[in-house]
C-alpha cells in the first residue's frame, strides 16, 4: 500500500467532514489505513469526488490482491449444490455475497466496528454507501425486516452485493414463531432476487446471528431449511460462510 495516497484520502476526507477532530495522529502506514478506514465508516453519504475514487479503487485493489481470492471451485461441497466455507467473506470470488444489513441500509457507521456490515461496505468502498442511499431515496422508507435489496459490489471480488435485514433479537430472550419467520424470509428474498437476476451462486453470511443476538444454532437450522426448501425447485450454489469455529461446527452437525 502507498502511504501518500492513503494520507491523500484521510485529507480529503477531513476537509470534507470539518467537525471531526482526530488530533495528533501517528504517521505510519498501519494508523494511517485505520483512519482511511474509519473516516469512510463515518462519512455520509454525499457526492464523490472522482479523483478520490481512482485513488481509493487503487488502494482497495491492491488489498482485494493482499487478501487473496476465493474461488467457488476451491469451496467443497456438503450436498447437491450447497458449499460451505470459513474465512473472510469479502475474498469470495462470486455471483454475489450476502450483507447483514441494518434497517437504514447505508451501512455501519461505527469507526472500525466488526461487524460484516462495515466489513463489507470497508472493502467495497464509499460507492456501496451511494448506491444504498438512492435504493432507499427511491424507495422513501427504511428497509423492512426479511426484505432485500442487491447492488453493485464495486471494489469486492463478488459481482454483487445482496443486502438484508434480519429480526433483531433481545438479549437473554428466545425468538418467537414470527421472528422466526422473518429471519427466514431473509434467506428467501435473497434468493429470489438471485434467480430473478440469472445469478448462478450466492453467499450467505450469518444473518442476524452477531449484533442481533439469534441463536446461533437456530439460525442456522433456519437457513438450510429454507435454502434446501428452495433449492428443491431452482437450480442455484448456495455457501454458507462463516466466521466463527463455533458457527462450523453448528453447519458441520446440520451436514453430517
Amino acid at each position: 500500500m502507498n502511504l501518500t495516497k492513503i494520507k491523500m484520502l484521510n485529507k480529503y476526507l477531513l476537509s470534507e467532514m470539518p467537525d471531526v477532530q482526530i488530533g495528533e495522529f501517528p504517521n505510519d502506514l498501519i494508523s494511517q489505513r485505520k483512519l482511511l478506514r474509519a473516516l469512510m465508516n463515518i462519512r455520509p453519504p454525499m457526492p464523490l469526488d472522482e479523483n478520490f475514487l481512482k485513488l481509493q479503487d487503487e488502494i482497495l485493489s491492491e488489498e482485494v490482491q493482499e487478501r487473496g481470492t476465493v474461488k467457488l471451485s476451491e469451496i467443497p461441497d456438503v450436498e447437491k449444490n450447497i458449499k460451505l466455507w470459513q474465512g473472510d467473506i469479502t475474498r469470495l470470488e462470486v455471483d454475489a455475497i450476502v450483507n447483514a444489513a441494518n434497517s437504514a441500509l447505508l451501512g455501519c457507521f461505527i469507526p472500525l466496528h466488526k461487524c460484516i456490515d462495515n466489513a463489507i461496505h470497508s472493502a467495497a468502498g464509499l460507492q456501496l454507501r451511494d448506491a444504498c442511499k438512492k435504493i432507499m431515496d427511491a424507495q422513501g422508507h427504511e428497509e423492512k425486516t426479511g426484505q432485500a435489496k442487491i447492488t453493485p459490489a464495486f471494489n469486492l471480488p463478488s459481482k454483487f452485493v445482496i443486502h438484508t435485514v434480519g429480526p433483531i433479537i433481545p438479549p437473554n430472550r428466545e425468538p418467537n414463531q414470527s421472528e422466526k419467520n422473518l429471519l427466514a424470509s431473509c434467506y428467501e428474498s435473497c434468493l429470489k432476487i438471485a434467480a430473478e437476476k440469472n445469478l448462478r451462486n450466492i453467499a450467505f453470511c450469518c444473518i442476524s446471528t452477531g449484533e442481533f443476538h439469534f441463536p446461533n444454532k437456530l439460525a442456522a437450522e433456519i437457513a438450510v431449511e429454507t435454502v434446501k426448501k428452495f433449492l428443491s425447485k431452482n437450480n442455484l450454489i448456495v455457501i454458507f460462510n462463516v466466521f466463527k469455529d463455533y458457527d462450523l461446527e453448528i453447519y458441520q452437525k446440520i451436514f453430517s
